[in-house]
């Protein structure tokens, strides 16, 4: 049995501890994260030891092998101290920073005697094996040319986060990207020379920092002429492989685990064409009815990324006595990353040059403090603070923030919002606090640490600290909006029994509870605001308030979509919260910062064709089926799969979003003078012809 350790307890260690849970001869031992609560959590999922320190882990003699998933420039000093150690390491693509870095860790790996692995986890996936079986015995001819694509919308490039280490740096977006398509190459054809590169499609980021969204470089190896492209806008999902032989054209879907050759016939020139759509018709219907059949059988855990992960960890762990699988091999990562680093150094230095941070000229004297300040409503707060004259404190979970222009006005400090004492030093001198913090959790008992008792503690600390104002985010999503004759205003109440909410409206709406609670019982200076559907520079075209996304190209709204929604413009919530902070009457007051009855879903999507020229396939959701299937799944995952602390469907909250309930915004209005945007035409601009939805 292997015992293995998992680096990182974020989004990938999810797919990593599944897959190692279903390949034999493994185990996951230890969850090692700097976040105790983060460790802690997904190591109580795994039955595993949890860390806070990679040294911790070494010393506890805990594991054989470990699998390295935090951000890409600790992924060198981490492999190399593991290695020292004595473990087996897997890293995450991009392995690390450069080819040279690689070189390195496979350095040290031979001088361990360790094993070093890439985690190319595409090369496991079953339909890229039968695409290179095919390949090799010569099904589809000798192969001329290769197209390789990753098409797929990056939405953090238009609406953040900004943090995120893809993003510091221009060739990060290509670093982070392109190693799973020139994996792919390595593998069938040997290492490619780089001939030609590019990079378009250029997107401002905060402070006019410009990043590329798209990659284009040409290559060639083993006599096959390759081109790769990568497209991060919002496009129709293109993640493939294309193969063109003189016998035949393969492409594989990696992203669906779906692989259709396209070849001639012997028949005359009428059946031709016919057999030829026959044949491919077949072919799509024979993958899809695979892939379903796999899917159901597993309850959904066999999905295509789900297998390329297994199938990685079986040639990776079904004997580590025999010869290392070269796919996976430290050689191989070498490979990947040198021609991506070719490619980078075929491009104009201004393409990858980020734009130097503004010179600080004095230290920010905040007076305000947003958390949640790098989201979508805390960067427009915070630049509108400034601009009223601000300095302003930005909690986040790093020191690298959306604010490279303002390094006079703006701060961002990395303070835990688990850490009372923390919180209450850093809002020393600050008058007022907007928490727009929030939690995605799975399960109630994680709510209510990492959000009613995280809104809780920032309560407190403003108490302790003696803040002036403390403004709450919460959400309209709380309500019952179920009903098309109950007209919600700020004294329409939340249920008294919210078992059967979603794990967001119920946790936020018991956020309020606690916190209107310190206000009477402690007089905490308290106002509470819920926005209502927000939109506008900086948000995303893929809302999930509005309905189900398929892709940049499709959505199933929920509901028929005829009613008008709570859309509200970025600027005006702004505006509603800087207002809610400035009005002594406002304590104790909730506020609902909905805008003027404007459109509804299929009117939304109306007005994005008539001013972008962008026609969406819309489709109506059926609410009551989307409530059956709900139920369906949560009686497999309780009865079948044994998990817990499952949320019970109910009908009225997945009526709920579709928003039926008109609201009423009278109270911002006399109370705040608040005065959301009226006239149609500037909304539509606002929300959708200046707001860069589409990315281009």
């Amino acid at each position: 049995m292997t015992r293995i350790g998992l680096i990182g307890a974020g989004y990938i260690a999810t797919w990593h501890a599944d897959a190692l849970r279903a390949t034999p001869g493994t185990r996951v031992a230890a969850i090692c994260d700097v976040s105790e609560t983060a460790a802690r959590g997904m190591a109580e999922a795994c039955g595993a030891q949890p860390f806070t320190s990679v040294e911790a882990l070494i010393e506890s003699g805990t594991c054989d092998a470990v699998h390295i998933l935090t951000p890409p420039h600790l992924h060198k000093p981490l492999a190399l101290q593991c290695l020292a150690a004595g473990l087996h390491v897997l890293v995450e693509k991009p392995v690390a920073e450069s080819a040279h870095d690689t070189r390195q860790i496979t350095a040290a790996a031979e001088a361990a005697g360790k094993r070093f692995h890439a985690g190319h986890n595409f090369l496991g996936l079953p339909g890229y094996q039968r695409l290179k079986a095919m390949m090799t015995d010569g099904t589809l001819g000798r192969v001329s040319a290769a197209e390789i694509s990753y098409a797929l919308p990056l939405s953090p490039l238009r609406s953040g986060p900004f943090n995120l280490w893809l993003l510091r740096d221009p060739r990060n977006l290509l670093l982070e990207v392109g190693p799973h398509l020139v994996a792919f190459a390595v593998d069938l054809f040997g290492p490619p020379e780089v001939v030609f590169a590019e990079a378009t499609k250029p997107v401002m980021l905060p402070g006019d920092d410009p990043r590329p969204q798209a990659f284009r470089f040409l290559a060639r190896a083993g006599g096959v002429d390759i081109t790769f492209t990568v497209s991060l806008v919002e496009t129709q999902d293109d993640r493939s492989v294309t193969l063109r032989g003189s016998s035949a054209r393969a492409r594989l879907d990696f992203a669906s685990d779906v692989l259709v050759v396209e070849r001639e016939n012997s028949s005359d020139l009428v059946v031709n064409p016919l057999r030829k759509q026959l044949d491919l018709a077949r072919q799509h219907l024979r993958e899809g009815l695979r892939n379903a059949w796999v899917q159901g059988k597993s309850l959904n855990r066999k999905g295509p990324y789900a297998l390329s992960f297994r199938g990685m960890n079986a040639a990776l762990y079904g004997d580590l006595n025999a010869p290392q699988d070269a796919r996976f091999s430290g050689q191989t990562a070498v490979a990947v990353m040198q021609v991506i680093d070719d490619a980078l150094a075929l491009l104009p230095a201004e393409t990858l040059r980020a734009k130097a941070p503004a010179v600080q000229t004095r230290a920010p004297r905040p007076t305000a403090m947003v958390i949640g300040g790098t989201g979508f409503i805390g960067r427009a707060l915070t630049r509108r603070l400034v601009a009223d004259g601000h300095d302003v404190r930005v909690l986040s979970r790093g020191r690298h923030g959306p604010f490279p222009d303002l390094p006079d006005r703006v701060e961002t400090a990395a303070v835990s919002l688990y850490d009372l004492d923390a919180l209450t030093q850093a809002m020393q001198g600050i008058d007022v606090v907007f928490n727009l913090a929030k939690s995605m959790d799975k399960t109630w008992s994680d709510a209510l640490i990492n959000d009613v008792g995280v809104a809780a503690r920032i309560g407190m600390a403003c108490e302790q600290a003696g803040v002036k104002r403390l403004v709450y985010t919460g959400t309209i999503a709380s309500y019952d909006m179920s009903d098309r004759g109950t007209t919600i205003t700020e004294d329409t109440a939340f249920a008294d029994d919210m078992t059967d909410r979603n794990l967001y409206a119920r946790s936020k709406a018991e956020c309020e509870r606690q916190l209107m609670k310190l206000h009477k019982q402690r007089g905490l200076p308290l106002t509470i605001a819920r926005p209502g559907i927000v939109v506008g520079h900086g948000g995303p075209l893929q809302h999930w308030g509005i309905g189900r996304w398929h892709g940049a190209g499709a959505v199933r709204i929920w509901g028929p979509g005829d009613n008008i929604l709570p859309f509200v413009l970025i600027d005006d919530v702004v505006d509603g919260l800087v207002r809610m902070a400035a009005r002594p009457s406002a304590v104790g007051h909730s506020f609902n910062l909905v805008g003027e009855p404007m459109l509804s879903a299929r009117g939304y999507f109306d007005a994005i064709h008539k001013a972008l020229g962008v026609r969406i396939r819309v489709d109506s959701g059926n609410l009551t089926a989307f409530y059956l299937s709900d139920a369906v799944k949560y009686g497999l995952k309780k009865y079948a799969l044994h998990k817990s602390g499952l949320v019970r469907p109910s009908r009225a909250d997945w009526q709920s979003r579709a928003h039926f309930s008109p609201f009423a915004n009278d109270k911002p209005k006399a109370m705040l003078d608040w005065r959301p945007e009226a006239d149609r035409g500037a909304f539509v601009d606002s929300a959708i012809r200046n707001a860069n939805l589409i990315g281009m």
